[in-house]
């Protein structure tokens, strides 16, 4: 069985049947656990649990089509080969802010009052960059969401389009929100999102959210969908107005000031740079990308609009830009934001240069009990490689980037079948066949592809194609040209 398939099947249930069933364990967690990239845990919420517990689960299984196999996924795990007493902390410092770990909610509608916040700081997020605050009026559409699914698969999508703007909340409540958080959760993170029209805007906002107790202020040069004139990511396209909006919040604030960057732009390191000779603390990206979905359903009003786009499909672009400002000779200090869902996504951005990550749409997917398994795949990951805090993988993977005149094109690696495990589809063939350089024999009586090396240019097309995991690869040798 292929566990990761199975648990994206399960419903993600509130108050889950399964588990209420059980009664000795927690399938529910367990299967939450796989579905976050952490299959090697997951076997601690069932330890105790009988054949006979999760058969009970499985028929309490609440799915549309059929049950989850709750006993063959587990059956599945091997116990894993980390000792979880000597998982290390995820503390870091971030623009000299201790974080106890680096799990931030992004400014958006996962984090837009009080009680969310809260509901998030309790459940073990390090901080939030509270929903962007600005002194106009927001008047909000509907529907404002819209998103991309494979095929009729409801639920779980992988692309997230939005017409949200900012805070419709009045600026007092705000920051009296903002005020509270802080004072009820000192040793959580609070960074005010604002967003100005001119500098005297932009320096009120900065005050307040400083006289507030605010950690940090968030300047937001990115929002791609705002109604307002000289607001969002237009301003955020122009070197010349970040470095005079970013220099005025400076002079008038001490705490760190962290200018929000905009991907629909070519060169995203123009508009760093200017922020960072105004005296910027850090830099947020990226905010979400333009972009067009055509459902019917998502009209307003029976009218359409270009409107911001976020999910996992957005994070290599995301970890791009994150990549160019790192490295830049400035060397920024960077907060990640980008279809950030697992902790191995997480990572990614971390090891591209980031001190700390934001997460929104994978919240507004499936809740903030998401931050059980970011926290707990990092603190593994650490404790597997031996490493005592988060602070060394900071960056760490930068010096393997390098421009494509640089890289080896001596030598090759091929695929590798492994004819036990090919179930004999014959995909390989197919694209290697029709997007590839012909490089595969499909015999249709053994069903079994045979590789002809001196076609072979090791692109890996087939690998990436075999829907069943049976196409490896080879060490790398001298290329025969």
């Amino acid at each position: 069985m292929n566990i990761y398939e199975e648990a994206n099947r399960c419903l993600l249930c509130q108050d889950a049947p399964c588990t209420k069933a059980c009664q000795t364990g927690d399938p529910a967690r367990a299967i939450r656990a796989i579905r976050f990239d952490n299959h090697k845990p997951a076997l601690r919420w069932v330890k105790d649990c009988s054949d006979a517990d999760l058969e009970r689960a499985e028929q309490a299984c609440i799915h549309y089509n059929w049950p989850i196999c709750i006993r063959e996924m587990m059956r599945a795990i091997h116990p894993d080969d980390v000792d979880d007493s000597q998982y290390p902390p995820l503390d870091i410092t971030f623009c000299g802010i201790k974080c106890e770990n680096p799990f931030f909610l992004a400014s958006s509608a996962v984090c837009t009052n009080y009680e969310m916040v809260a509901n998030a700081f309790d459940a073990g997020w390090a901080g939030v960059f509270y929903k962007t605050i600005c002194m106009q009026e927001i008047k909000e559409v509907s529907p404002r969401f819209d998103a991309m699914h494979n095929n009729a698969t409801h639920g779980d999508f992988y692309g997230f389009r939005n017409m949200e703007q900012l805070s419709e909340n009045p600026v007092e409540m705000d920051f009296d929100i903002l005020h509270r958080l802080k004072w009820n959760y000192p040793t959580k993170v609070v960074v005010a999102s604002i967003m100005g029209q001119t500098e005297e805007e932009w320096v009120a906002l900065a005050k307040m959210a400083q006289e507030a107790g605010c950690d940090a202020v968030e300047l937001n040069f990115s929002c791609p969908q705002m109604k307002h004139k000289g607001m969002g990511s237009d301003v955020g396209q122009s070197p010349e107005l970040v470095n005079t909006f970013t220099a005025c919040v400076k002079r008038s604030v001490k705490i760190p000031v962290i200018p929000k960057m905009t991907p629909n732009i070519t060169h995203i390191t123009e508009p760093a740079q200017a922020c960072l000779q105004a005296g910027a603390d850090a830099i947020s990206a990226i905010n979400t990308i333009k972009s067009v979905t055509m459902d019917a359903r998502a009209e307003v009003a029976g009218a359409r609009t270009i409107s911001g786009y976020s999910g996992r499909a957005v994070r290599p672009i995301a970890l791009r830009h994150v990549l160019e400002l790192a490295q830049m000779p400035e060397k920024p200090v960077l907060s990640g934001i980008g279809g950030i869902e697992t902790w191995r996504d997480a990572l990614e951005f971390i090891q591209l240069g980031c001190s700390n990550v934001q997460v929104c749409t994978a919240v507004m997917q499936y809740g903030y009990r998401i931050i059980d398994d970011l926290v707990l795949g990092l603190r593994r990951y650490l404790a597997k490689r031996g490493i005592k805090e988060l602070a060394p993988l900071v960056g760490e993977s930068l010096p393997l980037f390098l421009h494509p005149d640089s890289l080896n094109r001596d030598t090759i690696v091929y695929p590798q079948f492994n004819k036990e495990q090919c179930v004999g589809c014959g995909r390989c063939e197919i694209s290697c066949s029709d997007g590839g350089h012909q490089a595969i024999i499909f015999d249709h009586e053994t069903r079994k592809p045979r590789l002809v090396g001196s076609r072979c240019v090791g692109c890996h097309l087939c690998c990436l194609v075999c829907p069943a995991g049976a196409i490896g690869e080879s060490k790398r040798v001298p290329h025969r040209r």
